[in-house]
């Protein structure tokens, strides 16, 4: 590596990262332990697979197919590690695929690379199995760990890191990349400022997935806001949120099932393939539970933030309202209504998130926020 090597992917927009990871590669002289932290949908996971790719194609006779490999995750010496917990990191997901791991030589390349997601998810337990090879890796050995939660990181296991600061991406270049990518202007502005710098969600937004999603959100919003006047016979305004989260589940279990079955394929004849089918069930039910729960978690946050957008309107602050492309229904939704009881439906919002995170029923806790919120900012309230 030398003094050329290029910009890597995810760190266009982020020049502390730029300047620690191009210097590392233009010198020959990668850290042994990265903590690349930042808010979600700024490009760690991006950063961190083209930084695997480098290392691991340094010194090949093809760099480029090993590259390519890095990409498609078929690379033998690149590990990535996600928590198998709802939400925690457990023992068992560093302690063979990382700790052990990083004690045997390369299957093919001069380096192993591990990269570690949602690191802050790591108990004291899971951080002590990782101390040593953090603190004495063997020279081929280099971890990068992603967060978007600095300040939940076990201290002992920062300190053993070189961190690359990934930075909030602001709504302007959200925006310019999504008109790049064919996203008509009006909608890339609304679903730039409501991504609060997440480049990844503003991408879901602004798909046809994410644009049913804002539907189901406003359709929670309007009935709260009719009160009684709402119509019954159209269900409960929670319903298709909760039916798009299950949708969700559904496809991400059914990626799973058939990157399970392209395993299988490639298994031998004969060889007891239990194991590996057990492993891709849990994967299945991980990441389906993963899917739903983030879909809701989105959804609420929406709710969150329309009314939010109602408060700056009824405040005259429309230049901080962040759904743009829905000005007009804002407007007229605002007129007559109280700031301070719509401040507290966003509260109620989020505090319905909150409770998400304690395996609450999904069902019951948007039941419960509906009633609420049509108590507080109903017609009849």
């Amino acid at each position: 590596m030398n003094a050329s090597a290029p910009t890597l992917d995810g760190t266009e927009d982020h020049p502390h990262a730029r300047m620690v990871l191009g210097a590392a590669l233009a010198t020959g002289a990668p850290s042994h332990a990265y903590l690349f932290h930042g808010p979600p949908g700024t490009g760690k996971r991006t950063a961190a697979r083209a930084l695997a790719a480098e290392l691991l194609s340094e010194g090949e006779p093809d760099p480029d197919a090993a590259r390519a490999r890095v990409r498609a995750g078929t690379h033998p010496d690149l590990t990535w590690v996600r928590p198998t917990g709802a939400h925690v990191m457990r023992v068992s997901d560093v302690d063979e695929p990382v700790v052990a791991a990083a004690a045997r030589t390369p299957f093919e390349a001069s380096r192993r690379v591990f990269v570690l997601e949602r690191a802050d998810t790591m108990n004291d337990e899971v951080a002590n199995r990782m101390l040593k090879t953090l603190e004495e890796p063997a020279p081929y050995v280099h971890l990068v760990l992603l967060t978007d939660a600095l300040g939940q990181m076990l201290e002992t296991v920062v300190s053993r890191c070189q961190l690359v600061r990934f930075d909030t991406l602001p709504a302007d270049r959200i925006e310019a990349i999504l008109v790049g990518e064919g996203v008509d202007a009006t909608p890339a502005r609304a679903c730039a400022r409501l991504a609060l710098g997440n480049l990844t969600r503003a991408r879901y937004l602004a798909s046809d997935d994410g644009r049913s999603l804002r539907g189901d959100v406003e359709r929670l919003v309007r009935e709260a806001l009719a009160g009684d006047g709402r119509d019954p016979r159209q269900g409960e305004p929670w319903a298709g949120l909760l039916t798009r989260a299950e949708a969700r589940r559904a496809a991400a279990e059914e990626e799973v099932a058939r990157a399970a079955s392209e395993r299988l394929e490639l298994e031998p004849r004969g060889r007891d393939r239990s194991a590996i089918e057990r492993e891709f069930d849990e994967t299945a039910k991980r990441d389906g539970r993963r899917a739903r729960t983030e879909v809701l978690d989105l959804g609420l946050e929406l709710a969150a933030l329309t009314f939010r957008d109602l408060v700056c309107v009824e405040e005259g602050a429309e230049a901080a309202v962040l759904a743009t492309d829905r000005s007009a229904d804002l407007a007229e939704a605002a007129r007559g209504r109280d700031a301070r009881r719509l401040r507290e439906a966003a509260e109620r919002c989020e505090d319905a998130r909150q409770s998400l995170e304690l395996n609450v029923t999904e069902e019951l806790a948007l039941s419960a926020l509906s009633l609420r919120l049509g108590r507080l900012v109903g017609s009849a309230a």
